[in-house]
């Protein structure tokens, strides 16, 4: 990174400091037990500063996956493998969806809980935990390749 960007990075991350420690000296101020009790010094002391947050989370969102699609365009060979690794885990996700039962959800005894009914959310939900359990197998399948591996070694 040149000499000019740095500094402007670094102006920036200054300003967004500066304006953390600003809502963090008003919240201070004000003290816990005001802004746990009263909810018009909350709404005026903490609400602007979680705003904040959501609007520098958003944009930090956007810059990343921007810079991410951009780096992918400038370097084929990695767009190559992103897609295959994205199309590894589509078929996972089809495999994991056709695995996921439909049934209703029931507590221990067999009793239908409350919106617990059959069908296409109760699929998903069981596809998307299944989905997960695949994930975590795979990753501790990776972790323990990669730790026999360095004892060979």
């Amino acid at each position: 990174m040149d000499s000019k960007k740095s500094k402007i990075l670094t102006i920036v991350t200054a300003i967004i400091g500066l304006i953390g420690v600003f809502f963090l000296i008003r919240i201070i101020m004000v003290g816990d037990d005001a802004v746990e009790t009263s909810a018009d010094v909350q709404s005026s002391i903490v609400d602007p500063f979680i705003t904040f947050s959501y609007v520098l989370l958003i944009i930090t969102a956007i810059i990343t996956v921007l810079l991410s699609v951009v780096n992918l365009i400038k370097h084929p060979q990695a767009l190559k493998k992103t897609l295959m690794g994205l199309a590894v885990l589509g078929v996972l996700l089809v495999i994991s969806y056709f695995m996921a039962s439909d049934a209703a959800v029931t507590d221990g005894v067999g009793k239908i809980l409350k919106d617990g009914a059959a069908g296409s959310t109760s699929k998903w939900v069981s596809a998307l935990i299944n989905f997960s359990a695949i994930l975590g197998v795979i990753g501790l399948g990776a972790i323990g390749a990669g730790f026999v591996k360095s004892l060979i070694k």
